[in-house]
């Protein structure tokens, strides 16, 4: 065979895995350099033994567009001028062009990289806020990722004392705390999507009796932070590209499943932030708009099914949502004296 002949014979046989390389980035045989060196990092770090230092809220914001919330959340943490019980991450993706809403948010992107909706990217993306949020504050405890569709239902001091339970001042006994995250396991195409990147494919780390469904957005405890970060035995699996026609929702199914399969009993299996599935299919849930937003609605998101946990975050609004969310912010969000009277 003549070398321009075997040259274009290799090129054919190339085009497949050109095509799902400029398709799903995404998928790759292992995790980039960076990203497992920031992880060992995170995992290896010294935590503080001070007991008399409050512990804080890590809020990881994940997002693809710019903060349109932002004058919301500004008003949320201005509880804590001096940001003694919260810090700030922000992943924005780089190819979104996301502004700097400035604030109490001014410099606190990490670094990020391309995300897609129903991929591995979300995961690896929210991995990345918790590695960088271990990293940098040792007096984080409870870990909160939104997006930038959440508002948050109540104050930052109904909040912090609603996670830390009033009567913790300092770090002691915080390893008895639990992480609040929805681990599902009777779901509808909960078998489908087991099956989403072969059959089998899952095996021996995932069997189908531990696979779970649940909320993409979750507040864990640092030593469940910790775990997701250290973890390359389930990963490897969820990181695989899904073969079916119907997406399989890795970001959906990752983090419960991890978490049940190594702590159940450390998990409260709810998630504190109130999202409504009514009506939808297509792996978006319902899109709040102006005309809804009333102090009723507040009220209504903030209640559960579950007698013993609120909802503290609602998610998915539009960014028209703003105007009317910041003209009863003062007297009903965040006025928690009237949180008994919804």
């Amino acid at each position: 065979m003549s070398l321009p002949i075997l040259v274009s014979f290799l090129l054919f046989l190339s085009l497949p895995l050109l095509f799902l390389t400029t398709h799903f980035p995404f998928f790759s045989s292992s995790p980039d350099a960076d990203d497992l060196s920031l992880f060992r990092r995170s995992t290896t770090t010294t935590t503080t033994t001070t007991t008399n230092l409050k512990p804080k809220i890590a809020f990881l914001f994940l997002t693809n567009s710019n903060l349109s919330f932002a004058p919301l959340w500004q008003k949320f943490f201005s509880y804590d001028p001096n940001r003694h019980l919260f810090n700030i991450y922000i992943h924005a993706d780089p190819t979104s062009a996301v502004a700097d809403p400035g604030g109490v948010f001014h410099g606190n992107f990490i670094p990020s990289k391309k995300t897609y909706h129903s991929s591995p990217t979300l995961i690896s993306a929210t991995r990345r806020l918790l590695a960088n949020a271990l990293l940098h504050d040792p007096l984080n405890q409870y870990f909160t990722l939104v997006s930038q569709h959440c508002i948050p239902l109540f104050s930052l001091r109904f909040v912090y004392n609603y996670l830390f339970q009033n009567s913790l001042t300092s770090l002691t006994n915080f390893a008895a705390s639990r992480s609040f995250i929805e681990i599902l396991s009777d779901e509808p195409n909960l078998y489908e999507r087991y099956l989403a990147r072969g059959e089998d494919v899952m095996l021996p780390e995932v069997p189908y009796h531990h696979f779970r469904v649940g909320s993409q957005f979750f507040t864990v405890t640092r030593r469940h932070a910790e775990l997701v970060v250290r973890d390359q035995r389930l990963w490897k699996k969820f990181r695989l590209p899904c073969i079916t026609e119907e997406p399989c929702y890795p970001e959906e199914h990752y983090f419960p499943t991890l978490l049940s399969m190594e702590d159940r009993n450390g998990c409260t299996g709810f998630t504190l932030t109130r999202v409504n599935w009514t009506g939808c299919w297509n792996g978006h849930p319902h899109l709040y708009t102006p005309e809804e937003v009333s102090p009723e609605l507040v009220c209504k998101l903030r209640e559960s099914n579950s007698s013993s946990y609120l909802h503290l975050f609602a998610r998915k609004f539009s960014p028209e949502c703003l105007v009317p969310l910041m003209d009863m912010a003062d007297d009903v969000i965040f006025r928690d004296s009237e949180v008994g009277h919804c």
